[in-house]
This record gives structure tokens, C-alpha cells and sequence, in this order.
């Protein structure tokens, strides 16, 4: 985060809600792994040595206090032979966007499920 003299106030607003997203993803990325981990019996040991690298690194990666990189997160998913699943979604209610996997689903339930645009 970059607080210097010349930042407004509307751009001092918007870093800290990015600060904000990325703590809260890190945090829904590290509860997941950890929650898929321990559903499953794997160890941070294991993990380690399913990743190529020592326990520790693991630990930092769980520890949620990283921007946690695609490729790291890529190596998660490849070690845990998972995907992970990514949707986004508006913020405001009133909003008419669908995600992909709404309007997917909307689709294949047939026309009477489909949201009008």
C-alpha cells in the first residue's frame, strides 16, 4: 500500500478496500487448502514433499501472510490433485451481472430458470 502526500482521498479509499479483498481471499484460499488438507489426512509434511519443497515454505504459504502467486497456487492444486474453483460476483444487488456459472446453470436448467436481461 502507497499512502504518500499526493494520494487522494478516493485513491487512499480504493487501496484500502484492496487490502481489504486481498486479505479476505488469502484468507478463503488458506481455509480452504486447509479444510481440503485435513478432509483427505494430509499433512503439511506431505504437502511439502508433494510441492518439492521443505515444511516451512508450506507453513508461509498457510499462514495466509503472502500474495500468494497463480504459480504457487497452481503447485497447491497439482500437489492436492484439485482444481480451484473462481467466480466473480457483483457487489451490489441490483446488479445485472450473472456469472458464467449462474448463466451456465440457468442454461442447462432450461428456460424457465433464465433470469431476464
Amino acid at each position: 500500500m502507497a499512502f504518500g502526500l499526493g494520494i487522494s482521498p478516493d485513491q487512499r479509499a480504493t487501496e484500502t478496500q484492496i487490502d481489504e479483498e486481498m486479505l479476505a481471499l488469502v484468507t478463503r484460499l488458506t481455509n480452504e487448502i486447509t479444510w481440503y488438507m485435513r478432509e483427505r489426512g494430509i499433512t503439511r509434511a506431505d504437502l511439502a514433499g508433494r510441492m518439492g519443497v521443505s515444511p516451512g515454505r508450506v507453513s508461509q504459504i498457510l499462514s495466509g501472510g503472502e500474495n500468494l502467486t497463480l504459480r504457487t497456487l497452481a503447485a497447491l492444486s497439482t500437489a492436492l490433485d484439485a482444481r480451484f474453483g473462481i467466480e466473480l460476483t457483483a457487489l451490489k444487488g441490483d446488479d445485472a451481472y450473472r456469472s458464467r456459472a449462474t448463466a451456465e446453470a440457468a442454461e442447462a436448467s432450461g428456460p424457465k430458470a433464465r433470469a431476464p436481461r
